[in-house]
């Protein structure tokens, strides 16, 4: 277990050097928007990830319902966090982005809107993990709520085909057949080693906070026994 870890963040780490090289190095610069346009890779590949992450909670979220598998509970709410920070990346990232494209820090556009609709959801979804109560009900309730929560992930994804959105760009195509493309060669090829390394990054993290989560139950339950021996 721990060489398969060490695999995997040495991997993540070369990933990552290479990924930085092939960004501000590789990569051409866009001829409108200039070198602020290099913001493009991580806001893409952390939108990628969050994606990820919320789909594994819909899957272990279901398996708690399902199963009341204990196992999936844990993997579920370290995915949630890790989609909440990466969320976050997206939302900070965008307005940096959209102040050169736009002229504006913000503005209600479809995908914004949902993206932040998005990111307060699954807040909600870790407090109410976190709420008073008896640990079976809290878990089969959050878990219900991160099934329905997962709803507005494909909502977000098609949120400017869906409303013709003309200021976020269809990345991979434009139209409603999505032929043509949106990225030069060197910048797709750096974009998909960006969504690679990110993906191996949120791994390692799922793999470190299970593990984190784990330690913790062990360590109450080992309170708890000391607790009820000497009261």
């Amino acid at each position: 277990m721990k060489k398969l870890d060490g695999m995997l963040l040495a991997c993540v780490t070369v990933c990552m050097l290479v990924a930085l090289y092939m960004v501000f190095i590789w990569s051409p610069i866009e001829v409108r928007m200039g070198v602020v346009q290099k913001i493009f890779y991580i806001h893409v590949s952390s939108a990628w990830v969050s994606f990820l992450a919320f789909f594994v909670v819909f899957i272990c979220s279901f398996l708690v319902i399902w199963k009341g598998n204990h196992f999936a509970y844990h993997v579920a709410g370290v995915s949630a966090e890790i989609g909440v920070v990466f969320t976050a990346i997206v939302l900070t990232t965008g307005p940096i982005w959209a102040r050169s494209a736009w002229n504006t820090w913000w503005t209600w556009e479809p995908r914004l809107t949902t993206t932040l609709i998005l990111f307060f959801m699954y807040i909600g979804y870790l407090l109410l993990r976190r709420s008073d109560g008896e640990s079976t009900k809290i878990a089969r309730f959050s878990s219900a709520f991160g099934l329905v929560s997962f709803i507005n992930v494909p909502i977000v994804f098609m949120a400017i085909r869906w409303w013709n959105s003309r200021l976020h760009p269809v990345v991979f195509g434009d139209g409603k057949n999505q032929k043509g493309g949106g990225v030069e060669l060197e910048m797709l090829i750096t974009l998909i080693v960006c969504v690679i390394t990110m993906t191996l990054l949120y791994i390692v993290l799922v793999r470190k906070g299970v593990r984190i989560e784990r330690m913790k139950e062990k360590t109450k339950a080992y309170m708890e026994q000391i607790y009820t021996h000497f009261s």
